[in-house]
């Protein structure tokens, strides 16, 4: 049986539309008007326990929306969805110890406290043992590498520091399902990637399901084998995430260093075999179709004094966003 199950899960919002200038200010004051905006239209999915899972879209697509809903922040408009067999807007109390919400936009720790003061509170809130919690937060703590900041007030702490910290607060009371929104936002390359190493480890170990949005490309291609994608609302793709690679990626970068003493090819001698997208002293890189990678390879080294080759996927943010956008710019069809 999934963990969540989401059936034609909706939700609209109604908002004022404000007209410019002064009088317009002033006509809001009698007559306002409105506009519905559909943030969630229509979505359904399953996910199974112990998944992890990339929940994908521009700004605006309605990501959050759709983990506020499943946090039971927000009521649907329509549809119906469940989570560990509860309907979270019902906010029962059995949902609430069993799963966990992370935006990283937010903060939950406490400002102007210690991060373990924090951790004592949401202990008592959580029911938790003194002897649980304690040595819960110290095994997250040394796993994290943040134990000798446990007692620095919060407004002190680098982001990096902090964001690890709020990861503990969230997992204290051992969630079965865990919601993360831009978890990685703004920290630096280290950070990120001691992030992301603690993320999939506990979700190997622990078993917790995790649906996690970024608009990192990194954290989807180590996190995630399996993607939601949406965009306007709706969902656009599901599916395993070499697939969105092999489906919406129909062309390959090939990268050619040549003797460098050798003049620097003639854009129009490479267009044949695909689209140029840089071109510097004994170097090109071109998009080439994937279906015709070997036969330019082919002609390009017969045509150009070529020291090194490399053929490369297309780096998944390009993917993702000619996904966004629906369109993948085609390379030119080879001569005959």
């Amino acid at each position: 049986m999934p963990v969540i199950e989401v059936r034609s899960l909706s939700k609209t919002f109604r908002i004022h539309k404000k007209e410019p200038g002064f009088w317009g200010a002033v006509r809001g004051l009698f007559r306002r008007r409105y506009e519905t905006v559909e943030a969630v239209r229509q979505v359904s999915f399953e996910i199974e326990a112990g998944e992890f899972v990339g929940f994908l879209g521009p700004n605006g697509a309605g990501k959050t929306t759709t983990l506020k809903m499943l946090a039971g922040l927000l009521h649907p408009s329509s549809g119906s969805a469940r989570v560990l067999g509860y309907v979270p807007w019902e906010r029962p109390d059995g949902y609430r110890r069993q799963f966990a919400l992370l935006l990283g936009q937010k903060n939950q720790l406490w400002w102007d406290l210690p991060a373990r003061e924090t951790y004592e509170l949401n202990a008592a809130i959580y029911g938790l043992e003194r002897r649980v919690w304690q040595r819960r937060v110290e095994e997250l703590t040394e796993r994290l590498g943040v134990r000798d900041k446990l007692d620095v007030v919060v407004r002190e702490l680098s982001l990096g520091e902090r964001m690890k910290l709020e990861l503990i607060a969230v997992l204290l009371h051992q969630p079965r399902v865990l919601f993360l929104d831009e978890p990685t936002l703004g920290l630096d390359v280290v950070s990120q990637k001691s992030v992301r190493d603690f993320l999939r480890e506990y979700n190997r170990t622990a078993g917790t399901t995790i649906l996690l949005t970024s608009h990192d490309m990194a954290d989807i291609e180590e996190l995630c084998p399996r993607v939601i994608i949406i965009d306007h609302g709706q969902i656009i793709f599901d599916g395993p995430l070499a697939e969105v690679i092999e489906r919406y990626a129909d062309f390959k970068l090939l990268t050619i260093r040549c003797d460098p003493d050798a003049p620097a090819p003639d854009p129009r001698d490479l267009t044949p075999w695909g689209e140029p997208v840089e071109i510097g002293p004994a170097f090109v890189r071109l998009r080439v179709r994937r279906d015709r990678v070997i036969p330019a390879c082919k002609a390009l080294l017969d045509r150009l004094p070529v020291r090194d080759l490399d053929i490369r996927e297309v780096p998944i943010e390009e993917v993702i966003r000619n996904l966004f956008t629906r369109r993948v710019p085609p390379a030119p069809a080879p001569p005959a």
